[in-house]
């Protein structure tokens, strides 16, 4: 079981010379997902050398344009590298029309399908799953409608113990996917023989949460409660804590106490004002609340373990 987390950018507003606006890769057992993608993503994913063929879904956490103006050139640029597979973007009402509007007036065209899935709902649901993950979205509270999205492994048919079947000559190899989906083994003396007995425990399923920009908002520690990871925007210090409300913003400090409420493994800040040129400032504030906080590195690639 494998999570693997590409950090493309986690600016806010606007690029700067050595970072970029939100954009992440994630990588759930070799099923690729984009979420979100602000100016200059496709550049980044580039430089992680990574397939954008692989990429067939993205997640849009909201239509500021910090996290969606590189979306139309990443569109354009599978089209020109001859993409076939369906792309699936999911995102709030008016990203179709945000992106039709631009191939329209561009007079361009898709040699691919693209199937947009519209939000609107204000509570957390199953919005995808496919045989190894599943993505729920997380109503946060922005100046506009805005979801983070809970991306979970699905879990894994178990490990067979051979050497404790072997000592049940009843049970036979058309048994075995049964086990592997958990299901106890009953003998032709009526004897039930429970599954934890011919099988070996599963690690529980790995967990990722990003929430993108939020106000403080603590509906959002039952949804993530003891995810491996959270990304968490952390726009200011505690000092602006009444710009971060008025503007629909955390701060450093309230980011670290949802971490901390909800039990999570590791956080991992972003979505900085440009006003600081040293994260340190951030990074200590939130430190102090839950020590396993992290800032983020450009196309750093962050492994998801369990806590």
């Amino acid at each position: 079981m494998s999570i693997q987390l590409t950090i493309l950018g986690y600016n806010s507003a606007t690029p700067k010379v050595d970072s970029h606006p939100t954009a992440q890769l994630l990588n759930v057992n070799e099923r690729f997902i984009l979420i979100d993608c602000g100016e200059g993503t496709q550049v980044q994913l580039r430089r992680a050398r990574a397939k954008f063929s692989k990429i067939n879904h993205i997640f849009i956490s909201h239509l500021h344009g910090d996290h969606v103006f590189g979306l139309i050139g990443f569109i354009s640029t599978m089209q020109l590298m001859g993409k076939i597979k369906p792309l699936n973007i999911f995102g709030p009402e008016g990203i179709k029309d945000f992106i039709l509007n631009q191939l329209k007036h561009t007079q361009s065209k898709c040699s691919y399908e693209i199937i947009f899935h519209e939000l609107s709902h204000k509570d957390s649901r199953l919005i995808f799953e496919d045989n190894k993950l599943e993505v729920y979205n997380i109503p946060l509270d922005h100046r506009i409608y805005c979801n983070g999205y809970l991306v979970k492994e699905k879990p894994r048919l178990k490990n067979l113990n051979i050497e404790a079947i072997q000592a049940y000559p009843e049970i036979e190899t058309c048994d075995y996917f049964n086990l592997k989906k958990g299901k106890d083994f009953v003998l032709s003396s009526g004897e039930i023989i429970p599954n934890d007995v011919l099988t070996f425990p599963q690690e529980e399923p790995l967990s990722y949460a990003f929430c993108s920009d939020t106000r403080y908002k603590e509906d959002l520690i039952d949804i993530i409660k003891g995810v491996d990871l959270l990304y968490h925007e952390t726009t200011f210090d505690k000092s602006l804590g009444d710009l971060a409300y008025k503007t629909g913003h955390s701060t450093a400090e309230q980011a670290a106490t949802i971490a901390k409420k909800a039990n999570v493994g590791k956080l991992i800040m972003g979505h900085f004002s440009n006003r600081y040129t040293d994260l340190t400032i951030l990074l200590d504030e939130a430190r102090k609340v839950f020590p396993k906080t992290y800032l983020p590195k450009n196309l750093e690639i962050v492994e998801v373990k369990r806590n």
